[in-house]
């Protein structure tokens, strides 16, 4: 089984069985990308604080795209061409993925990976007309892109962001995009699943995907995953796929993830994410520490590492370690769950992490890096 990003090429990137906090483990199914590196599969995480409310104004499919599709955009990007020294023939490649107007002053939105390495970028309207842009900034960890279109103001006709948190499994939804080079593309499908987990280009995680079956393929990377009122729910990011093409399978990254990031993009060109530095495993207790990277801020407010590990109901358990029970008021039941709380906060952010180390409870302050 493959998974790829819908990007300009077959870009994927892994997610280990722990990440720097990092991702949660994942037990199972092992992937493989084009580039050979391994990944583990999307895993369905649980939120508890969503609050779902269907939408019960809808639109027909046709009267969404002809609303939408002149704010969906196609995105070509130019960029170096591998070294000879590394198999490639030098000079400059072009690749494409999709994007969609986000205001009127001209910044669009995409993913990351689509204009990852770009030395320069083009976008194409619904009408034919095409127009150069600059990378406005760019997060690796969600995913995100913004980039500044220099096209006239009557050419920008932005697209409204919905509620994620608002999205139920069986809502019908709509992708437009240029998969393969295909402008204007637009396909349907419903909401298949909610709460996902994914990998980002940087092997962190991101959470609350969208999981859709509308057919996504190559190229419909940075595009809208619209609702029934045409408002957006989500960028088209992966699919999950053995053949290499669309088999029913896609990701969103969902739109409440967008508007913070996007929002911290234009205004500094950059995101900066709460980090704290371990890997780690789940226990019945809470969770495991792993390992502790030297010089973070887990290792400098004292966090211990797993010295062994030890067989608990035919699963391996790490033993000698810290175990993160609680997490500056928060009782953490799972990795994603620290992780979440870890991304809640800001770098330089202190807080307090209880631990159960050699049967007794210590409370330890970390004061959060930020990721790298």
């Amino acid at each position: 089984m493959q998974v790829f990003k819908n990007s300009r090429t077959a870009l994927a990137t892994a997610m280990t069985s722990a990440a720097l906090l990092g991702a949660a483990t994942v037990a199972g199914l092992t992937l493989v990308f084009d580039d050979g590196a391994p990944a583990a599969a999307p895993q369905q995480v649980t939120v508890t604080n969503s609050a779902p409310a269907a939408s019960s104004s809808t639109s027909t499919v046709g009267q969404i795209y002809k609303r939408s599709a002149d704010a969906v955009v196609k995105i070509t990007v130019t960029s170096a061409g591998q070294a000879p020294a590394l198999g490639g023939s030098g000079g400059t490649q072009q690749a494409q993925g999709s994007g969609f107007v986000y205001d009127t002053q001209g910044h669009v939105i995409t993913n990351q990976h689509v204009v990852d390495g770009a030395q320069s970028v083009s976008v194409k309207f619904a009408n034919g007309k095409t127009y150069s842009a600059k990378v406005v900034g760019a997060d690796p960890s969600t995913d995100l892109a913004v980039i500044d279109v220099d096209a006239p103001a009557s050419a920008l006709k932005p697209l409204q962001l919905a509620d994620s948190s608002a999205v139920e499994v069986g809502d019908g939804v709509i992708a437009i995009g240029s998969p393969f080079g295909l402008d204007q593309t637009v396909t349907t499908g419903i909401v298949s699943a909610l709460h996902r987990q994914i990998t980002s280009p940087n092997n962190f995680s991101i959470d609350d995907a969208i999981q859709t079956d509308a057919a996504i393929n190559h190229g419909n990377s940075g595009g809208p995953l619209l609702d029934r009122r045409g408002r957006v729910i989500g960028v088209n990011a992966q699919i999950e796929s053995e053949s290499g093409g669309s088999d029913g399978v896609g990701f969103a990254i969902p739109s409440s993830t967008v508007r913070s990031i996007v929002r911290q993009l234009i205004a500094t060109g950059e995101v900066e994410h709460a980090y704290l530095g371990i890997r780690m495993a789940p226990t019945s207790e809470g969770v495991a520490v792993t390992e502790v990277l030297p010089g973070t801020p887990a290792a400098k407010a004292g966090l211990r590492p797993a010295t062994g590990t030890e067989v608990v109901d035919g699963q391996e358990q790490p033993t000698g370690g810290d175990i993160v029970l609680d997490f500056d008021g928060d009782k953490v039941t799972s990795a994603v769950a620290l992780q979440s709380a870890v991304d809640a906060r800001r770098p330089g952010d202190t807080v307090r992490i209880v631990v159960l180390r050699n049967g007794s409870r210590r409370t330890l302050e970390v004061t959060l890096g930020i990721r790298p």
